[in-house]
């Protein structure tokens, strides 16, 4: 990974020429960039499984750290961890007594596993080796002293299964992954955490559905299938040990609920639920009563549908309380009477709070953004469209508080990153920054978004820059058409993938831009693959018929990178970047900036070395957004 420091050719721009830009802001509103953006007073609150205590992050030293608190008596909370350089990533509770996190180092996401009591002693780096990555498989919730984890120790490209002990760290290996061209992708557990599930990738584009009745037993391969088809095992029945509950896309565009019979490796019974325009991927269940309890899924917005009545009057309880809001339950005790509640908007980051079903009380715990007064942010709007080849497009339209109807004003488009994901309704603060300043926003679920089926996905393969960057363009025509959007003041800006829909945007139509900003974004396809970290390349055979292959698909590939057509390149264009990103190298902003710059093109390039993939820690937060506004306000401002 290229790490370069200040004295290279591609040099981000001084101190003193980004304070030039933060300069020409105008914060004439009530609002300013620390409003959005500083972190909470607390916030990520879990309860302990006996609902005794409860588990929150808070910053010290500008950092977010864990700290617990009982629930009845002194409220004084105890401050576990002291983080200085980074925020702790994501923690739980392991037990009553112990608190298990992850952290990185400088936004390079090789996440290490942590555990520390609840009285702040014992802490313990669970896997203390070098350049490793983690995720957990199962917190195996009954085990006091265990869990499981995936961990890639023994190659980068593969993560192999450990039972973990969470007061040593001592680790058993439960099966082997060391094969890099039949990677095993996933490890599932069933109800007693016995590993019984896996899905490994053959011939780079296919997969491969693996059981066995016991972890005595070989793994079997069960269902092949290729990597466009989809059959997610989301937990196992409570009665019947060899079916599962899935989420699948055999023979059909959208994903659906149903279930799935592990000793025929087909699907059983009629399908639990599905819906005609989007994929339902997700179900929950209550392990105290052992029945599955609601299925989620988002059209416009976040959708239940229930399987369970006492789940349903649960719900239908908590939002008669908190009328107006989403409601979500984030946290629960083991017996499922203790919750915490977290309510929220597209204005409001909401409140959490804690509902003991015993008592049938709620009780604000904590306002999580007090000093955002919701009536003053905008309103997150679903809108359609239709593309020039007649696709349906689904996108979310903001506009600034005070907007009036027919008037055309400077707008933001914002693509997200990914690509294969999707924007969602609700609080954003970028969003509500932007329209805050007064701009209008526009986000775009562009071909190849998931959620809306197979079909849809797989029309962005190969797509970069071409059809993908049409629906983007055809969002900003029908602000225009919809007299939305001033056309002589229209900004892009986005990260990741967004970052070069950013860059196509300004290389492709540097007719609809008046300036942009590229925030971590990919600029050339070639160097993007050669530097994918480790443990993607098992998939790179996938990202070769979604993405191009650099030599079959040469031209189409040069075609539509944008750091190869710099002289179509005109728009001013402000560049961000992490140099510890493992996704997007440092190298795909450079090159776009050093190749600017040689023609003489003035590129403001902000540049943070403890960042990665976006940046985390507050200040660099702080002086990206203020660097923004005065950017946008610069070349938007009539």
């Amino acid at each position: 990974m290229s790490n370069q420091l200040p004295g290279n050719t591609a040099l981000p721009s001084k101190p003193a020429e980004i304070e030039n830009i933060i300069h020409l802001a105008a914060f004439t509103g009530q609002y300013k960039v620390e409003d959005f953006f500083k972190k909470p007073e607390k916030s990520a609150y879990q309860i302990s499984p006996s609902g005794t205590h409860f588990s929150f992050k808070a910053p010290y030293e500008r950092r977010q750290n864990i700290f617990v608190q009982p629930i009845d008596g002194d409220p004084t909370p105890t401050q576990l961890t002291f983080e200085k350089e980074r925020d702790i990533s994501g923690y739980m509770w392991k037990g009553d007594q112990r608190i298990i996190y992850i952290k990185d180092n400088g936004g390079d996401e090789n996440f290490s596993l942590f555990a520390v009591d609840i009285s702040g002693e014992n802490l313990i780096e669970l896997t203390p080796y070098e350049n490793i990555r983690i995720n957990i498989i199962d917190s195996l919730r009954d085990d006091p002293d265990h869990m499981i984890i995936g961990m890639n120790k023994n190659n980068p490209q593969l993560f192999e299964p450990y039972r973990i002990h969470i007061h040593t760290g001592a680790i058993t290996q439960l099966a082997k992954n060391e094969n890099p061209m039949e990677a095993i992708s996933s490890w599932m557990t069933d109800h007693h955490g016995k590993l019984r599930i896996a899905t490994r990738v053959v011939d780079g584009v296919n997969s491969v559905l693996m059981y066995r009745a016991t972890e005595e037993e070989d793994f079997k391969d069960i269902l092949r299938t290729n990597f466009k088809e989809n059959i997610s095992p989301l937990f196992f029945d409570f009665q019947k040990d060899h079916i599962v509950y899935v989420s699948s896309n055999l023979n059909r565009d959208k994903n659906v609920i149903t279930q799935f019979d592990l000793n025929t490796g087909k699907e059983v019974g009629d399908i639990i639920f599905s819906h005609d325009e989007v994929d339902v991927s997700s179900m929950s269940y209550s392990r105290k009563r052992k029945v599955p309890t609601t299925i989620n899924y988002f059209t416009s917005k976040r959708q239940i549908h229930f399987l369970d009545t006492q789940r349903e009057q649960l719900q239908q309880n908590l939002e008669a309380k908190l009328p107006g809001y989403e409601v979500v339950i984030s946290s629960a005790s083991k017996n499922e009477d203790k919750y915490i509640i977290r309510s929220y908007s597209d204005r409001s980051l909401g409140a959490y709070y804690f509902y003991d079903t015993t008592t049938d009380t709620l009780k604000k715990i904590i306002e999580i953004s007090p000093w955002i007064n919701e009536e003053d942010m905008a309103p997150m709007q679903p809108i359609q469209y239709t593309s020039r080849d007649g696709e349906t497009i689904n996108a979310y339209l903001t506009l600034p508080k005070n907007h009036q109807a027919g008037q055309a004003i400077p707008f933001v488009i914002n693509p997200h990153g990914g690509p294969w994901a999707r924007d969602y309704w609700g609080y954003n603060p970028e969003i509500q920054l932007l329209a805050s300043q007064g701009y209008g926003v526009l986000q775009i679920n562009f071909r190849g978004s998931v959620g809306y089926g197979r079909r849809f996905w797989e029309l962005s393969f190969k797509q970069w820059g071409a059809t993908m960057q049409d629906d983007i363009s055809d969002g900003v025509q029908w602000l225009i058409d919809n007299h939305y959007a001033n056309p002589a003041r229209i900004a892009i800006y986005g990260a990741s993938y967004g970052g070069y829909a950013t860059l196509a945007g300004i290389t492709f139509t540097p007719e609809l831009y008046t300036c942009a900003i590229d925030y971590v974004g990919v600029s050339n396809l070639f160097t993007f693959m050669k530097t994918i970290p480790p443990y993607w390349e098992p998939y790179l055979d996938m990202m070769y018929e979604m993405v191009g292959h650099p030599e079959k698909d040469k031209e189409q590939m040069t075609a539509a990178s944008p750091a190869l057509h710099i002289d179509k390149i005109t728009t001013p264009l402000l560049v961000v970047q992490g140099a510890n990103d493992p996704r997007v190298n440092i190298d795909e902003s450079d090159q776009i900036v050093e190749a600017l710059r040689a023609r003489g093109v003035d590129v403001p390039y902000l540049v943070k070395y403890n960042e990665g993939h976006g940046f985390g820690n507050e200040e660099n937060q702080f002086e990206f957004y203020k660097t923004m506004c005065g950017f946008l306000h610069k070349y938007l401002s009539a």
